[in-house]
C-alpha cells in the first residue's frame, strides 16, 4: 500500500528534474543532467493560483469554523420547539449528491453576480462545510460537564463568554482537526472553481494545474516541478499539524 501511495510522488519528483527528451527517454529512473531550472519556471507558473487557494481556503475555513460552533452551540444547549427537526434536516443533507446541486448553485451564484469571483469559492466552501462540522461539534459540546456551563453563567458569562471561554477551549482538538479536513477540502477542491472561474487570474490550484497541461506542447519537467509546490502546504500541514490531527480523532474515545 505505502508502494502504490509513494511511487506517484517519486515519478514526479525524479520527472520534476528532466527536459522532455530525458522524460520521453528514460520515464522511471533520474537521469543526469537535473534541471533545477523547472522548480523557478513551476513556481512561476503557480504562484498566483496557490495564493488564490490559500485566501479561499482560509477564510473559508475560518468562517466554517465560526458558523459551526456558533450553530452547534444552540443545538447542544437550547432545546427549543422544531430543534430536532431542523437538526435532522441539517444532516439530512448529507446525502445529497454534491454534483446534483451544481446547477441551481451556479444558476444562484450568476443571479447574485458572483461569478468568476473569489467570494463564490469562500460562500460555498462555508456552506458545504456546515453539516460535518455541525454535527460533530454538537456530538462534542453535549458530552461538556454542565456544571462548567453553570459556572460560566453565575460568574456573569453570555453565551458569547460561554461560548469563547468554555466551549472554544475544551474543543481545541476536535477544532483543529476539522480545520485540517476542511483545509484540504478546500485546497483540493477542483469542480466548483473550474465552474465559476473564467479568469485565469482567479484560478486556484486544481484549475491552474490543469490549465498548464492545456497546450499542445507540454513541458514535462516545469509542469510535475508545479504538482509538487502544489503538495507542499498539505505535507506541511499534516507534518507539524499531525499530533492536533491525531489527539481530535481519539477525542470522546475514553470516557472519564
Amino acid at each position: 500500500m505505502l508502494f502504490f501511495a509513494f511511487f506517484p510522488m517519486y515519478i514526479m519528483l525524479q520527472a520534476s528534474l528532466k527536459d522532455n527528451v530525458q522524460f520521453a527517454n528514460n520515464l522511471w529512473l533520474p537521469s543526469a543532467p537535473y534541471h533545477w531550472e523547472n522548480w523557478a519556471v513551476g513556481w512561476l507558473a503557480v504562484k498566483d493560483f496557490i495564493a488564490n487557494t490559500v485566501i479561499v481556503c482560509v477564510f473559508g475555513v475560518g468562517l466554517t469554523l465560526a458558523f459551526a460552533i456558533i450553530t452547534a452551540y444552540i443545538f447542544a444547549r437550547y432545546k427549543f420547539f422544531g430543534s430536532q427537526i431542523l437538526f435532522y434536516m441539517l444532516l439530512a443533507m448529507m446525502m445529497i449528491v454534491d454534483i446534483a446541486s451544481l446547477v441551481p448553485l451556479f444558476t444562484l451564484l450568476r443571479d447574485l453576480n458572483l461569478l468568476n469571483t473569489l467570494s463564490a469559492l469562500v460562500i460555498m466552501s462555508i456552506a458545504g462545510g456546515q453539516v460535518m462540522c455541525v454535527y460533530v461539534l454538537r456530538n462534542f459540546i453535549e458530552e461538556i460537564p454542565k456544571d462548567l456551563f453553570d459556572a460560566a453563567e453565575i460568574d456573569g458569562a453570555g453565551d458569547v463568554g460561554v461560548v469563547w471561554n468554555v466551549v472554544i477551549p475544551l474543543s481545541g482538538s476536535i477544532i483543529s482537526t476539522l480545520a485540517i479536513l476542511r483545509f484540504i477540502g478546500s485546497w483540493n477542491d477542483f469542480i466548483m472553481p473550474m465552474i465559476i472561474m473564467r479568469d485565469e487570474k482567479l484560478y486556484t490550484i486544481g484549475v491552474g494545474l490543469m490549465s498548464l497541461n492545456a497546450g499542445y506542447d507540454t513541458q514535462w519537467g516545469p509542469l510535475m516541478a508545479a504538482y509538487c509546490i502544489a503538495s507542499v502546504p498539505l505535507i506541511l500541514i499534516f507534518v507539524f499539524t499531525m499530533r492536533l490531527f491525531v489527539k481530535g480523532l481519539s477525542s470522546g474515545a475514553v470516557k472519564g
